[in-house]
């Protein structure tokens, strides 16, 4: 459900695109954005910190592309988050020695330290790659593929990085142990 909840505003970003435009798109992702948030907080649920740290860089970026009517800022937020995502993972690790994915994942799962290291920087190469990715594809390809790609490259990509890991770490899961 989570994931869905997740996927909301880039669902209708896309949505809003096919009917519109970028700039339209753009409003509604900030919209969406500010919704969800709003949502979360009316149903006294925590907000996560990247949630918030999401809803700055799409007000900052959606609204410099509807100011300076300009798409580029919107097509780099993607990236911008991406690499934010990998940056949180890195410091909190190598300043504050926590490894933010063991936290999420350690109730389903005993894996031996340098297993755990492994994962959390295949995350920070993912996320790294990722933004990377965003950036040819927004400036390679015409506006439209480019939405496509957020919506269904983007995402695919993602789950086929879920998939991969999960296949791997398997064999570590508490059902198996």
């Amino acid at each position: 459900m989570k994931f869905l909840f997740d996927l909301f505003p880039v669902l209708l970003f896309f949505i809003a695109f096919k009917l519109a435009d970028i700039y339209v798109a753009t409003i509604v992702a900030i919209a969406t954005t500010i919704l969800q948030i709003s949502w979360l907080l009316f149903k006294k649920r925590k907000v996560e910190p990247m949630l918030w740290v999401s809803l700055v860089i799409i007000v900052v970026f959606g609204g410099a592309t509807l100011i300076f009517k300009n798409e580029t800022f919107i097509k780099c937020k993607p990236t911008v988050l991406y690499w934010a995502f990998a940056l949180a993972l890195l410091i909190s690790n190598l300043k504050f020695n926590k490894n933010f994915i063991r936290s999420l994942m350690e109730k389903q799962m005993q894996l031996p330290e340098p297993l755990w290291v492994k994962l959390l920087f295949s995350w920070i190469l993912f996320f790294t790659a990722m933004g990377f990715i965003n950036l040819f594809v927004a400036f390679n390809y015409t506006t439209e593929e480019w939405v496509n790609f957020k919506l269904f490259g983007s995402m695919g990509l993602m789950l086929l990085f879920v998939i991969g890991q999960s296949v791997v770490l398997a064999k570590h899961s508490k059902e198996n142990n």
